[in-house]
């Protein structure tokens, strides 16, 4: 038999709830992820997870031999710039996207309140051509 996953349910306070969203929003995953992130973490740590300001995290780095906790990795300025990047190309789409909308639907107005008589080309052919 596989793993079955199995739901967690608790209360947390209304700050919280709203400190961990924005937790959330700013590494840009859903909320469940930021809690199976903290279990998993918890499992592979044997419950030994503590919650430490930076500036303190910084002196057990400096203190300690062993391998940082959280773990930390290096990432080329290259690649944040290319991610900035992307994220204002992404941005600027979203934007034009929205001004065609508004576009496309002032369009759509424009052309539901004029009352012309509209010609189908298919209509013209079962009449008889005359000449004037």
């Amino acid at each position: 038999m596989g793993n079955k996953n199995k739901t967690i349910s608790f209360r947390v306070s209304e700050d919280a709830f709203e400190a961990l969203q924005d937790i959330a929003e700013e590494r840009d995953i859903s909320l469940s992820a930021v809690f199976r992130d903290y279990v998993d973490m918890l499992v592979e740590h044997d419950g030994q997870v503590s919650v430490v300001p930076e500036s303190e995290l910084e002196d057990r780095k400096r203190e300690s031999e062993e391998p940082s906790f959280p773990p930390t990795v290096e990432v080329p300025k290259s690649f944040v710039r290319e991610h900035e990047r992307l994220e204002l190309e992404a941005e600027h789409l979203r934007e034009q996207l929205e001004e065609h909308k508004a576009y496309v639907a002032d369009l759509r107005e424009r052309l539901d309140s004029e009352e012309r008589d509209v010609l189908f080309l298919d209509d013209l052919d079962d009449e008889p051509y005359q000449l004037r």
